[in-house]
C-alpha cells in the first residue's frame, strides 16, 4: 500500500504543476488583458464620439492598470484575476482532453493500416505480442485460469507505454496460427462476443473500469477458418496497476517482455512518463 501511494503522489505532482502554471497564467491573463480589455470596452461605452476617445481609451485602460498593480483597487484586481484563473483552469481541462484523443485517434489509424499477415510476420516487439490462448492450456489441455492474468499483465504493460502496443491472442510465439476455438468452449457465450466480453470485464474488474476505452477489440479470421484477437491498446492517460495478491504492481513493456517495475524505476517513470 505504502509503494502504491507513493505512486500516486508523483502522479498527482505531475498534474499539481500542470493545472498551478495553467492557473498562474490564467490570473495573469485576467489582470493583464481581460481587465485592460474591459476598461476600454467601459471607456467607448461612456464616450459618444468613439474616433475622438481612441487613445484616450488607451490611455484610460493604462491607468487604471497602473492603480491596480500599486494596490489602489484590490477588489476589481481580484475579480478579474479570478476570472482569469478560471478561464485557465478550463483551457488546462480543454488541452488534456483533445490531446489524448488525437493520440488516441492517431494509433488507432496507424494500427488499423496493418494487415493482420504482415502484423503476425513482424514477430514480437516491444509494441506487439503473441499469446497462444486467454483460458485455455494448451499443454496441459485444460482450462487454467491463471492465463488471464499473464493476459492483464501485458495489458498493462502496454497501457502504461507512451506508444501502446498491440496483443495478438490465439497466436504462438513462433507466428503460428493456433485459433481461439479451445477458449470460446470455456466460456458461457461461445464466441465472439462472448470472447470480448469476458476480457473488457477483465479489464474493468482488475485494471479500472475507465481503462475499457484504450483497449480496442478486432477479431480476424486467418487460414483454416481460425478466429485470431487482436487488442489494439493505446496510451493510458493515467498509470496503470494490476493488483497480484492484494499488491497493486506497476508493469512495463520493455523490449520483448512486461516486466515489473521496482518502486525506484515506478516513481522515476511516472514522473516522466505523465510529465506536464
Amino acid at each position: 500500500m505504502k509503494r502504491f501511494m507513493l505512486l500516486i503522489i508523483a502522479l498527482w505532482k505531475q498534474r499539481f504543476k500542470l493545472y498551478f502554471f495553467a492557473a498562474l497564467i490564467g490570473a495573469m491573463t485576467g489582470l493583464f488583458i481581460f481587465r485592460p480589455l474591459y476598461d476600454f470596452i467601459f471607456f467607448y461605452d461612456v464616450e459618444a464620439d468613439i474616433q475622438a476617445q481612441f487613445g484616450a481609451a488607451i490611455q484610460y485602460s493604462y491607468t487604471q492598470l497602473s492603480q491596480s498593480l500599486q494596490g489602489q483597487t484590490p477588489e476589481k484586481s481580484t475579480l478579474f484575476a479570478q476570472i482569469g484563473l478560471v478561464f485557465g483552469l478550463v483551457i488546462a481541462c480543454i488541452y488534456e482532453l483533445l490531446h489524448h484523443r488525437l493520440q488516441r485517434i492517431d494509433r488507432l489509424s496507424s494500427e488499423l493500416s496493418t494487415n493482420i499477415h504482415a502484423l503476425i510476420a513482424q514477430g514480437e516487439n516491444d509494441a506487439l505480442e503473441f499469446k497462444s490462448s486467454y483460458r485455455w492450456d494448451i499443454e496441459q489441455e485444460r482450462v487454467n485460469r491463471n492465463l488471464e492474468s499473464v493476459i492483464l499483465k501485458t495489458l498493462s504493460g502496454f497501457l502504461n507505454s507512451s506508444r501502446g502496443g498491440t496483443l495478438l491472442i490465439g497466436v504462438a510465439d513462433n507466428g503460428e496460427c493456433l485459433g481461439l476455438e479451445k477458449d470460446y468452449q470455456t466460456l458461457k457465450r461461445q464466441d465472439q462476443d462472448g470472447f470480448e466480453q469476458s476480457i473488457m470485464t477483465a479489464i474493468a474488474s482488475n485494471l479500472g473500469a475507465d481503462l475499457s476505452q484504450f483497449v480496442k477489440v478486432l477479431f480476424h479470421v486467418v487460414k483454416d477458418d481460425k478466429h485470431i484477437c487482436r487488442l489494439i491498446v493505446l496510451a493510458s492517460p493515467r498509470p496503470v496497476f494490476l493488483n497480484q495478491n492484494k499488491t497493486p504492481k506497476f508493469y512495463l513493456r520493455t523490449g520483448g517482455g512486461t516486466r515489473d517495475l521496482n518502486i525506484q524505476e515506478a516513481v522515476e517513470f511516472i514522473s516522466h512518463r505523465w510529465h506536464r
